[in-house]
């Protein structure tokens, strides 16, 4: 489950999780929390390599996950531009990737309205959307949602009726 900030990943990912028996929320941004000194906010340019690390350690948990027989629901950003090798180190041959994308007005105003959350940057948030949709527009991996219901357990039937048809389906390259 990825997206950009705001476009309902977090919500979405935990109704997700609990449709299945056993199941695994992967939290990326709890990874994040992980880093102690020295950390870059992941948002800025100069945090490739650490974001690139902590990703990579996040990929491997959820396929470790996956490995023992758990469905797991990946909650993070993921873009289209770095799932061939964050699929690569989960481990496994076959991975589901579904992109909310909501409108970017809709992203903007849940980011700023935020409680309790430490991203907020909005001018982050409408760059992130950009790249999203400059990297879905034509031939996307897995399926784009863009007219998502307004109800949570809609969008999750959603992803779920995507599921079925095999349009999130992703195949990881050798």
């Amino acid at each position: 489950m990825t997206g950009p900030p705001g476009s309902g990943k977090s919500t979405v990912s935990e109704a997700l999780a609990d449709r299945w028996e056993p199941s695994v929320l992967v939290e990326g941004d709890a990874f994040f929390r992980f880093l102690r000194r020295g950390m870059i906010q992941p948002w800025l340019p100069e945090s490739h390599a650490q974001n690139d690390t902590t990703v990579r350690a996040a990929a491997a948990a959820a396929g470790g996950f996956a490995a023992g027989g758990m469905a797991v629901v990946y909650d993070g950003v993921i873009g289209p531009w770095f799932l061939p090798a964050f699929a690569r180190l989960t481990g496994v041959d076959v991975i589901d990737y579904v992109v909310l994308l909501p409108p970017v007005e809709t992203c903007l105003k849940r980011v700023e309205t935020r409680t309790g959350h430490g991203f907020t940057d909005l001018d982050a948030a409408r760059h992130m959307h950009d790249d999203f949709v400059r990297e879905t527009a034509s031939d996307p991996p897995g399926a784009v949602l863009t007219d998502l219901p307004d109800d949570v357990a809609g969008v999750a039937d959603a992803i779920i009726a995507a599921m079925a048809s095999g349009r999130t389906r992703y195949t990881v390259a050798a």
